[in-house]
């Protein structure tokens, strides 16, 4: 039994998908959780609660992490360190092997421009410092040799039929689409790397697959030479057939937008990730299991075919 806790989400969903090449017993785990394949089985569960989440554990091998809570730091303040302090609990009860979906706010500002997994650790957000608490959960658990784990790390994520969790679909795609100007913060002129939802997925099951993959980081597969936000927004609407349109928030736009939309404020703090350059490297990955990451331009075109091809 393979069982993945937060079922549902874009990354959720993916990587039930994928799982179906190791196994046909695939758990799903949420409040509302919904089949991706014929042959889930699903379990409601308040992942807060512990009893739901023992329940929820209690007989797979392996255990994939992909919730996604509401973006708010007081929600995650509370929320993340319970989750992770049941589901260690349950892991090492059950004797699972642990798969964490992790991003990279934890990375110190001054070394985004080339990330890899020896990348230091150093948060300058109340985001950033969340995440790496419970990281660091995950590896003290590892070292005393009480668990069995990994940690899976993506950058920005993008990728077909994703709703309100891609910041390149929120304000690059959809207001494009619609004759409306992009959006963009801070500034045009540096590269940003997005790793495609459905490589994200594919490589999360193959690493939880395969056992000298635990007790290590990976960074799951992105393509290389990112693009600039220029380049992104102009690809994207050269592909859409519409014009190029774009306007850039700084902070101050943005703290006033936060005014009226919740989502704005909790941007602020991560502004830093788009005044420099922000390069993912996954090289560790697709040099161990032989793997090229979807292109740019090959992620953007099946997108808009997924997704926009009837508004256009």
């Amino acid at each position: 039994m393979q069982t993945i806790l937060g079922s549902g989400g874009t990354i959720g969903n993916e990587l039930a998908k994928a799982l179906k090449e190791f196994t046909r017993d695939i758990r799903l785990v949420s409040r509302h959780p919904k089949k991706i394949n014929e042959t889930d089985i699903l379990m409601s569960a308040d992942l807060l609660n512990i009893d739901d989440v023992f329940k929820a554990v209690e007989g797979s091998d392996v255990v994939y992490v992909t919730v996604g809570f509401e973006y708010n730091a007081k929600v995650w303040a509370k929320s993340w360190p319970l989750l992770m302090t049941n589901v260690i609990e349950a892991c090492k009860k059950y004797k699972c092997k642990l798969v964490f979906f992790d991003n990279i706010y934890m990375y110190d500002p001054n070394y985004l421009n080339f990330m890899t997994e020896e990348t230091p650790i150093n948060p300058s957000s109340k985001k950033g410092m969340i995440r790496t608490q419970i990281a660091q959960m995950i590896l003290d658990e590892i070292k005393t040799g009480d668990l069995t784990a990994l940690i899976a790390r993506s950058a920005d994520f993008y990728g077909p039929s994703i709703k309100n969790t891609s910041m390149l679909t929120e304000t690059v795609f959809t207001p494009l689409s619609k004759g409306k100007k992009a959006n963009w913060m801070s500034a045009l002129t540096y590269k940003h790397s997005f790793t495609y939802t459905p490589d994200a997925g594919k490589a999360t099951a193959l690493l939880g697959n395969t056992d000298d993959a635990y007790s290590q980081v990976w960074h799951l597969p992105t393509a290389a030479n990112p693009l600039t936000g220029q380049e992104w927004i102009e690809t994207i609407a050269k592909e859409l057939g519409v014009a190029t349109k774009v306007q850039v928030a700084n902070k101050f736009m943005v703290r006033i937008l936060g005014l009226f939309m919740p989502i704005m404020r909790e941007l602020v703090e991560m502004m830093y990730q788009y005044d420099r350059d922000y390069i993912f490297d996954s090289s560790k990955y697709e040099k161990r299991f032989n793997i090229n990451p979807t292109s740019y331009a090959d992620g953007i075109k099946a997108i808009i075919k997924k997704d926009y091809s009837l508004k256009n």
